[in-house]
Parts: C-alpha cells; sequence; structure tokens
C-alpha cells in the first residue's frame, strides 16, 4: 500500500509542476519537478525511493529513447551524421582524458582511475533532459536535431567508458586494447540486437494481423512492450541495451511509413497512448532525481572532513570545464554544412559559428543517467577497500546536473532569441500560419464525398481566402506598429458607433432587447478579438464579423420570426458606422478607412441577399462536422510542430488562439 500511495503521490506531482509552469513559464518544468522532488523528500512525511541503476534505465530511459528514435527525422539524422558522431564519440572520449586529469589534479584524494570514472559518467548528454529543455526553449531546428541525436548515442559510449573506468579502480588491471575491442563489440551488437529483435516484432504483429486479429488495444499494447523486450534481451546478450531500444525505434518507425491507411486507428490510439506514457515517464525521471538530491546532499554536507566551500567549488570548476571543452571542440570541428541560416560574408559567417558553438555547449544538460551511473558505482574495491571517495563522486555528479540544467534554463532563453532576428522570426511565423490553414484545407478534401461536396468546396474556399487574405504576402507581417494602431483604432470606430446605433434604436422602441443582446454580444466578442492584437488585415476582420452576422439566421426554428428584425438592424448599424468613419476621414487613415467601409457596404448588401430557405438542417450538420475535422486536423499539426520543437510555446498558443477564433465564429462560405 505504500507503494501505492507514493506513485499515486509522484503522479499528482507531476501534474502539479505542470499547473505551476503555467504560472511561472520562466522556469522550465524539469526544474520544478526537481524541486517539488527536493521538497518531498525534506519534507516530515519524507518520500525516500533508493534509486536502483538498473531497473531505473530498463523502467524509464528504455521507453524514453525508444520513442525518440522512433519520432527523430531520419534523414537529419543522417545529414547530421559527421557532428553527431564527433560529439558522441569523439568529445565523450576527450572529456574522459581531459576531465579525468583535472579531477586527479584537484582532488588527489580520488585515484585517476575513479577520476576518469566521474568523467565518463559525466561525459554523455542526457536524452530527456535535453527533449525536456528544448521543449521550453526554442533552439534552432538543426541545434536541435544535433543535440537529439548525440544524446540518443553518446549514452551508450559514455556508459562503457564508465565500465572500464571503475573496473580498472576495482580490480587496478586496464588494457586499453581490450577496451577498444569491447566497445565497438557493444556499441555495434547493440545496434544489431536493436534492428534484429524489432524487425521479429514487426514480422510477428503482420502475421498476427494477417489472421485478422485487428485489435487497436492488442497492437498498441505489443508496442509498449517492445522497448522492454528489446533492452532486456540486448542487455543479457552482453551489448548495449540503450543503443538497441534507438535502433529498435528508428526500425519501428521505417515500418510505419509503409503502414497502409486501413490501419489508421492504430495509429490515433498508440499516439494518445505513448503521449500519455511519455508525459508521465518524463515527470516521473526529474521527481525522482530531486528526491535523491537531499540523501545525496547530507551525506557530504554533514561530512566535517570535507569543506563545503571546496565542494561546490569543485563542482563549478568541473562544471566549467565541461562547458568550456564542449564549446572548443564544436568550434574547432565547426563546418558551414551545419549552419542554422545560410549566411553571406566572413563575419555573419564566423558569427554564427560562435552562436551555435555557444549554443551547443550550454545545452550539454546532464541529466539521470548520470546519477544513475553514479549510484551504481560500487562499495568496495576487489581489494578489499572502500571505493574511493563514492559518495563525494555521486555527491559531484548531482551538483553537476543542477548546475547545466540551470544555467541552460537561464541563458539558452536570451541566446536562442538573440540569434534569430525579428524578419526571421516574422516569416517563420507567417509560414507556419499559412502550414496550418493548408492542414485544414487537406482535412476537409480527404472528408469530402458526394454528399458534402458542396459543404466541403465552401468551407475550403474560405480556408484559402483566409490564406490570401493574410499570408500570401510576406510583407504583411512587417507592418509598422503605427500603421496596425490605425487599422485598429477605425474598426473600433465602426464598432463604437454600431453600438450607439444600438442603444438608440431600442430607445426609440425600434428593435427588441433580444435582437440587442445577439448583436452587443457579436460587437463584444469583436472588440476582444482585437484586443488581442493579432497581426491580421482589417479586410479579414470584416469578413469574418460578416459571417457571425450571417449566422445568427441559421438557428432553430423560433428565431426565424426576427429575421427580418435582425437583418433591417444590422443595415442600420452598418450604415451609421459608414457615416461616422467619413466623419473622421484624413489623409493619414484614408485607406483603412475605405476599405472598412467598402466591406461594411458589402455586409449591407449581405443582409439584403440573406434566405434562410437556402440554408437546412442538413447543410448545417455537414458544415459543423466538416469545421470541426478541419480545426482537429489544425490542432494536431500545432501540437505535432510543439512536440517537435519546430515552434515555440509563445507560437503554439498564438496558433492555438486564432483556431479557437475560427471555431468561434464559424468561418464557412455562406451559399445563397
Amino acid at each position: 500500500m505504500g507503494i501505492f500511495i507514493t506513485v499515486l503521490i509522484l503522479l499528482m506531482c507531476i501534474g502539479v509542476s505542470n499547473v505551476i509552469n503555467r504560472f511561472i513559464p520562466l522556469v522550465p518544468v524539469p526544474l520544478i519537478q526537481i524541486a517539488i522532488g527536493i521538497i518531498l523528500a525534506i519534507s516530515p512525511f519524507g518520500i525516500h525511493m533508493p534509486l536502483d541503476p538498473e531497473l531505473f534505465m530498463i523502467l524509464f530511459i528504455a521507453p524514453l529513447l525508444y520513442n525518440d528514435g522512433k519520432r527523430i527525422p531520419r534523414d537529419e539524422l543522417w545529414n547530421l551524421r559527421m557532428p553527431i558522431l564527433l560529439l558522441a564519440l569523439g568529445l565523450v572520449f576527450t572529456t574522459v582524458v581531459v576531465v579525468g586529469f583535472v579531477i586527479n589534479i584537484m582532488i588527489p584524494s580520488i585515484s585517476l582511475s575513479a577520476a576518469f570514472a566521474l568523467a565518463a559518467i559525466l561525459s554523455p548528454t542526457d536524452a530527456v533532459a535535453v527533449n525536456s529543455m528544448s521543449e521550453k526553449i526554442h533552439l534552432p531546428k538543426k541545434i536541435t536535431r544535433l543535440l537529439e541525436g548525440e544524446a540518443l548515442m553518446n549514452d551508450a559510449s559514455g556508459l562503457v567508458a564508465f565500465k572500464f573506468a571503475v573496473a580498472a579502480t576495482v580490480s587496478g588491471v586496464f588494457s586499453i586494447t581490450q577496451a577498444t575491442v569491447s566497445f565497438f563489440i557493444i556499441s555495434i551488437g547493440g545496434i544489431l540486437s536493436g534492428v534484429i529483435i524489432s524487425f521479429l516484432i514487426v514480422k510477428i504483429t503482420k502475421a498476427i494481423r494477417r489472421l485478422g486479429m485487428e485489435d487497436a488495444t492488442f497492437h498498441v499494447l505489443v508496442q509498449i512492450l517492445t522497448p522492454f523486450v528489446i533492452y532486456m534481451i540486448s542487455e543479457e546478450l552482453g551489448v548495449s541495451g540503450i543503443l538497441a531500444v534507438v535502433a529498435g525505434g528508428i526500425v519501428h518507425s521505417m515500418q510505419s511509413d509503409f503502414t497502409e491507411t486501413a490501419l489508421s486507428k492504430l495509429k490515433v490510439v498508440s499516439s494518445s497512448t505513448w503521449s500519455v506514457i511519455l508525459f508521465i515517464l518524463n515527470g516521473l525521471v526529474f521527481l525522482i532525481l530531486g528526491l535523491q538530491i537531499p540523501d545525496v546532499e547530507g551525506v557530504i554536507i554533514n561530512d566535517v572532513s570535507i569543506s563545503n566551500v571546496k565542494v561546490f567549488t569543485y563542482i563549478l570548476v568541473i562544471s566549467v570545464t565541461l562547458i568550456v571543452l564542449r564549446f572548443i571542440w564544436v568550434y574547432l570541428f565547426w563546418s558551414d554544412k551545419w549552419s542554422i541560416h545560410k549566411r553571406n560574408g566572413e563575419y555573419k559567417k564566423r558569427k554564427q559559428r560562435l552562436m551555435s558553438s555557444v549554443l551547443i555547449a550550454l545545452s550539454g544538460v546532464r541529466g539521470t543517467v548520470t546519477l544513475a551511473g553514479a549510484f551504481s558505482i560500487p562499495y568496495v574495491l576487489d581489494n578489499g577497500r572502500s571505493f574511493p571517495e563514492r559518495d563525494l563522486i555521486i555527491f559531484i555528479s548531482a551538483g553537476v546536473i543542477l548546475f547545466t540544467l540551470i544555467l541552460a534554463s537561464i541563458m539558452l532563453p536570451v541566446l536562442s532569441k538573440e540569434n534569430k532576428s525579428s524578419e526571421e522570426n516574422n516569416e517563420f511565423e507567417q509560414d507556419i500560419f499559412r502550414r496550418i490553414m493548408k492542414i485544414g484545407i487537406k482535412a476537409l478534401n480527404d472528408e469530402m464525398n458526394d454528399k458534402n461536396k458542396k459543404v466541403a468546396l465552401a468551407l475550403m474556399s474560405n480556408y484559402k481566402k483566409v490564406i490570401k487574405d493574410n499570408f500570401a504576402n510576406r510583407n504583411e507581417f512587417k507592418l509598422s506598429m503605427q500603421d496596425r494602431k490605425i487599422e485598429k483604432d477605425i474598426l473600433f470606430i465602426g464598432l463604437m458607433e454600431e453600438h450607439n446605433e444600438l442603444n438608440r434604436l431600442f430607445e426609440l422602441g425600434e428593435i427588441s432587447s433580444c435582437v440587442v443582446n445577439k448583436e452587443e454580444h457579436i460587437l463584444n466578442n469583436m472588440e476582444r478579438y482585437l484586443a488581442k492584437k493579432l497581426r491580421f488585415k482589417i479586410v479579414n476582420r470584416i469578413i469574418l464579423l460578416r459571417n457571425i452576422i450571417a449566422n445568427m439566421f441559421f438557428k432553430s426554428e423560433q428565431e426565424v420570426a426576427g429575421l427580418e428584425e435582425i437583418k433591417q438592424t444590422k443595415i442600420l448599424t452598418s450604415k451609421a458606422a459608414i457615416r461616422k468613419i467619413k466623419s473622421q476621414i484624413n489623409e493619414e487613415n484614408m485607406k483603412a478607412s475605405f476599405a472598412v467601409i467598402e466591406h461594411y457596404n458589402e455586409i449591407i448588401r449581405k443582409m439584403y441577399r440573406v434566405n434562410k430557405n437556402d440554408k437546412d438542417d442538413n447543410y448545417n450538420k455537414q458544415k459543423r462536422e466538416l469545421q470541426f475535422r478541419a480545426l482537429q486536423a489544425q490542432r494536431n499539426e500545432v501540437q505535432e510542430l510543439f512536440e517537435n520543437n519546430e515552434i515555440t510555446r509563445e507560437t503554439a498558443n498564438k496558433i492555438r488562439k486564432f483556431i479557437n477564433y475560427l471555431e468561434a465564429i464559424g468561418i464557412e462560405e455562406e451559399i445563397i
């Protein structure tokens, strides 16, 4: 029962950490979860969860790395193979040697082989930490892919180096030849093991499917078990389980590319299930890390034989050495082929090389794999003596993890923003908005059939019009703040005059309170929309307003009687808005004023043409269903872009607001 309560508390804390992040978005979720873990450990009812390295690797790291291998774009991984290998192999072994000597010189009580072991476990970046940080900090796409590829591979090289360094410390014997041969056997064997086992699982599931077992739940269960099976078998064979699950994930993604469309339900269920699993596992990883820190620190801080100032100095020096060495390595081996943007001029190339090297250096975040490795250090040597400074090594590992996480969360947001000009941001956002609208069109086209063709074509026409009006011109996002203010002010003038005209007509008894409430609701929605300061053309705002008006007429039969009153009211308020705008036209606002007037005239023409009989219940039902499909496809695309670190949280929220607005006002073409 105690274990169940502990797990339940940890799951609740995952939810709490994400709620806290909504109120403190500047602090990454991993740091919040680590802090919650520390609080749980030091609280009166203290939760203590001993870290079993072997169980931790199979329960958390295996499925997380399997998913990373499954989702990372293979073509991008292949294009960046050279820098990934330089970081995952060359930098790891260089770090072991350089940082190992630094540790041994700075802390003589740690033998050279033990220092190499500490350097080895600190050398690999953590894939879970990198992905969690990149969700919050929008790094350039190529750097993100480079870091992901590095993190997938350097765990194996770092852990192999760690294994031999620990073995040398325990036994006092080390053979460079044996270590090299073992490394290649473990690495290549791990990759082959993952490929073969994953391929066999794919073949078995296909055979089961041919027998008629198409149950999505069963096949999702097989997918969930796959990384655990691959890892356990590979480790039993004496090869790298980490590389095996990564290779298995890549094989699975290759198989998915050729999966027939009949299995679309399986893809949806699988995606939803894995998203929940990954959300929980990522949260638990950092909560468990937080739970370990008080116990680790308590041993060293309470040890009177060790100066606390010295210990924290060790952590600072080792962390800085790791970052500086990483920067030098990337800068020396940098190639223009890896550039984030293709810039001309030697100065810009040097600047980008420097900035990219800094970003990659600071992104070398260490995580729980480092701490799990440190905890796996044996207590005693073969000669019966204690392992040299085991507690200090674990403490330094935890300190470096926290230092790199905190430094990255502070520095990367600033540097990543500086690395991207406002012009590039504007063009990028515009491209994303256009892509999202096209996803909606594609969804409508996929759902179109003979019965709903008329409605689908109408909706697609409106989506295309939104693209044309808002995103066709690349200069659209470059309007000055003054230009946008003029546009917004003109529309506010029209909306305020419509409010005034409504009140005047109501006071004269010419319209009912029901009509006033409907019109006021629409006008208030438009004002709230404008207050969000979204960058869309005034023309489209009026078109959307027109659609809101039209939608009022297509309700229940009880509302038909008031249709004529609503039409006449809208005509009167639109004419009042035109008169008000005309009275305030000057040279500065002339162009925007005429645009607003023209579309108010379009609304008036619209009101004269509205005919309820042209819209039947079947049409409205088809419209709602198709629009729901299109909007859902757009939301799914936004979430996928965000999860793949292609857009920032800010951009994702901006697009979601726009999609919500499209849903609220029901963007559809009126077929009259």
